[in-house]
C-alpha cells in the first residue's frame, strides 16, 4: 500500500480489505496509476484504488457508497472521463483471461485488453470480435457495443457475451446472464459502464485464425474521389469483407513513412474473413483507383490483426464526433475531403466504417445496442491542446453538417470527450433510452457511478 498523509477531499478514511495499491494526489505512483490514452483534461481523483481482485473492487464500492462518493474506473483505452474527486478504480492488475477451446469462450477480468484475449484464443484458432487497437480494454470496447474487424460477419462485440460478474453500486456481487437477470443483462450489451462494475465476463469466440487484410493508402489529391469510390465499391461486398477509409494530412517529418510525409493520406482498411485469394480479388478494384502510396495487404494471423488500421499506441489529447449514418452522399463525401483536410484550423483525422451485414442483424439475445440499420459511421477526430477545445468543435461540426440529413444518431464508443444527456440520448433507439434510464436508476439510485457518457437516472 502507498502511504501518504493527506486525507482525500470527499471521503473520510480509507477501504477496509484492499490487497492491491491505493495512492491519493502527490503520492508516488498517483499520476502513472490516473492518466490513460488520453491527456487532455486530465482527472485528479481523490483517491485510487488499484483494484487486485473482485473482491478490492466490491469493497472499493462499499466504501464510496457508504459516503456517497463518486466513482469512476478505469482499465485502458482511448477515452477516459472520471470525476474530478471521490474515488478511481483501476483495474488494470485485474488482467486474466481464460480460454475454453471446446466450448469456443473465453473468461476476461476487468483490466484485460483484447491483446491479451487474442493471445491466449490464437492457439486454438479461435479469435474475439475485437477492434482496430489491441491495447484498448475488452470490457470497456464491450459495453459500448463494439464494432471489429470481423464485425460484419459475426455482429457486434456485445451480441457475443454469454455471462457477466459485477458490483452493483449497493456493493453487491452479481452473476449476471440472460436467464438470471433479463433486464440488467440486456443494458450491458451495449448501454455502456454505467450499471455496475463489471469484474469479468464471458464471451463467446469465433473461429478465425487468419484473415486478409492490411491497408491501401493514396494521395487524396490525386484520387480526389477515394471515399466515393470506396462507398460504391462496399455495396458489392459480401458480408466476410469487413472495411473502412481513414483520411489524414501526414506533416512532413522523417519519423514518418516516406512516401506518406507531407501528403493528404487516404487510407483504405481492409479486413476480409475468409480465403486470401478471394480477398485479393476481391480488392482489385480499389487498387485501380490510382498510384498507390503504400500497400500492405496479405494474409495474416490474427494475433497481427492490429497492423490493419495499425493506430497509435502513444497517449494524446483529443477530441472527437461521430455519426451513425443510413447511407452517404457523394456531395457530402467531397465537402469532408475539403472541411477535413489540410487547410482545416486543426488537424481532423477523418474515419469512415462500413457496417450493415451482421451488425443489422438482431441477435437471439436482446442487447441495448441503438441503431443497428445504420450503414455507414463517420469519425471526425484531432488531436488538442487546452485552449483548443472550441476551435476543434467549430471544425468538427462544419465537416458532421452535410451529413445531418442521413443522420440516425451516434456511437457512444467513438466518442472521445464529454456529451450531454442529449448527445448521450442519441445513441439509442428512444425506447430504448427510456428503459436504460429507469435501469440505471434502480442500480445506482444517487447516480454515483461516473461513466464515460453515462445514461442519466430516470425522473
Amino acid at each position: 500500500m502507498v502511504e501518504t498523509t493527506k486525507e482525500p477531499a470527499g471521503t473520510h478514511g480509507r477501504p477496509a480489505g484492499i490487497h492491491g495499491p491505493m495512492y491519493t494526489p502527490g503520492a508516488d505512483g498517483y499520476d502513472g496509476e490516473r492518466i490513460g490514452f488520453q491527456l487532455l483534461d486530465p482527472h485528479r481523483p481523490a483517491l485510487i484504488v488499484g483494484a487486485a481482485s473482485a473482491d478490492d473492487v466490491r469493497a472499493a464500492v462499499e466504501y464510496a457508497a457508504a459516503r456517497r462518493a463518486p466513482v469512476a474506473v478505469q482499465a485502458s483505452g482511448h477515452g477516459l472521463a472520471a470525476p474530478t474527486d471521490g474515488l478511481l478504480i483501476s483495474t488494470r492488475r485485474m488482467n486474466g483471461v481464460r480460454v475454453d477451446p471446446r466450448a469456443r469462450t473465453a473468461w476476461i477480468e476487468a483490466g484485460a485488453t483484447w491483446a491479451r484475449v487474442i493471445e491466449e484464443a490464437a492457439p486454438h484458432g479461435l479469435a474475439p470480435l475485437s477492434g482496430s487497437f489491441p491495447g484498448v480494454g475488452a470490457i470497456s470496447y464491450t459495453l459500448g457495443g463494439g464494432v471489429g474487424l470481423l464485425a460484419r460477419r459475426h455482429g457486434f462485440a456485445a451480441d457475443h457475451v454469454r455471462r457477466f460478474e459485477l458490483v452493483t453500486m449497493d456493493g453487491r456481487p452479481r452473476q449476471v446472464t440472460a436467464d438470471r437477470d433479463p433486464d440488467l443483462f440486456w443494458a450491458l450489451r451495449g448501454g455502456g459502464g454505467g450499471f455496475g462494475v463489471v469484474t469479468g465476463m464471458e464471451i463467446g469466440l469465433v473461429p478465425v485464425a487468419r484473415i486478409y487484410g492490411g491497408a491501401l493508402s493514396f494521395d487524396a489529391g490525386r484520387v480526389p474521389d477515394v471515399l466515393d469510390a470506396w462507398r460504391r465499391w462496399t455495396a458489392t461486398v459480401p458480408e466476410e469483407m469487413t472495411s473502412a477509409v481513414s483520411m489524414l494530412p501526414y506533416p512532413d517529418l522523417p519519423v514518418l513513412p516516406e512516401p506518406l510525409r507531407g501528403r493528404h493520406v487516404a487510407q483504405i482498411q481492409i479486413s476480409y474473413a475468409g480465403p486470401a485469394e478471394e480477398g485479393r480479388s476481391l480488392v482489385e478494384p480499389l487498387r485501380a483507383l490510382g498510384p498507390c502510396l503504400r500497400d500492405t495487404l496479405r494474409e495474416l494471423p490474427y494475433t497481427e490483426s492490429g497492423t490493419v488500421f495499425d493506430e497509435p499506441d502513444q497517449p494524446h489529447g483529443y477530441r472527437s464526433d461521430n455519426r451513425l449514418l443510413r447511407d452517404l452522399d457523394p456531395a457530402a463525401l467531397a465537402g469532408l475531403t475539403k472541411a477535413a483536410g489540410p487547410a482545416a484550423p486543426v488537424m481532423c483525422v477523418v474515419g469512415l466504417r462500413h457496417l450493415g451485414g451482421a451488425l443489422a442483424r438482431p441477435p437471439r439475445t436482446p442487447g441495448a445496442v441503438g441503431h443497428r440499420d445504420a450503414a455507414y459511421s463517420l469519425t471526425v477526430l484531432s488531436p488538442a491542446e487546452p485552449g483548443e477545445e472550441e476551435t476543434v468543435r467549430a471544425v468538427h461540426r462544419d465537416a458532421l453538417a452535410p451529413f445531418a440529413g442521413q443522420a440516425l444518431g451516434r456511437s457512444l464508443n467513438f466518442s472521445y470527450g464529454p456529451l450531454d444527456p442529449d448527445q448521450v440520448r442519441s445513441a439509442f433507439e428512444p425506447g430504448d433510452f427510456r428503459r436504460l434510464t429507469e435501469l440505471r436508476a434502480r442500480y445506482d439510485p444517487y447516480g454515483l457511478l461516473r461513466a464515460n457518457h453515462t445514461i442519466p437516472l430516470a425522473t
